[in-house]
């Protein structure tokens, strides 16, 4: 693993928001709220994308559920979530965070206006980028105020066309 996939995610994200916080605000006294969160919502999207496409690469392009499963404890790491598995097979992978230390440090940081664009948005980006085949449906996060985040990914066959 190359030194970007080894740092736990926590950290990494707390670099990220550090800057992005300011950036933010800039955007924000400038171009006002919308456009400022637009902005930091496709960058983030554009980061996801290409994190998730290196994440697919580190398994020379064989994604799947376990590939996609085992790459959890980075995310995982220092505690940073706490997890409930659900399901777990070849097709299927349910889990809730039940505590989220990334919404608590967001919060902290004064940025959980934008948390969910900093960090939630990019769970369905990230299947994007890591497998086309895998979708994630979600209802809620800690992030936007429920008491856990209910992850359901699904890998979808191949299309016979």
């Amino acid at each position: 693993m190359s030194d970007q996939q080894t740092l736990a995610m926590l950290e990494k994200r707390r670099i990220e928001a550090a800057i992005l916080k300011h950036v933010y605000d800039t955007l924000k006294a400038s171009h006002g709220v919308e456009v400022a969160k637009k902005t930091i919502a496709e960058s983030v999207r554009q980061s996801a994308m290409e994190q998730a496409r290196q994440f697919a690469a580190a398994v020379g392009g064989k994604t799947s559920i376990q590939t996609f499963a085992d790459r959890q404890e980075l995310w995982k790491r220092g505690g940073a979530l706490e997890t409930e598995v659900l399901e777990k097979s070849e097709t299927r992978y349910r889990f809730n965070v039940t505590r989220c230390k990334y919404a608590e440090m967001y919060r902290d940081m004064g940025l959980g206006e934008i948390g969910h664009l900093l960090s939630c948005q990019r769970d369905g980006t990230f299947c994007e980028g890591y497998d086309k085949r895998l979708k994630l449906e979600r209802s809620q996060t800690i992030m936007q105020g429920a008491a856990c985040c209910d992850f359901r990914f699904r890998k979808k066959a191949p299309s016979a066309c």
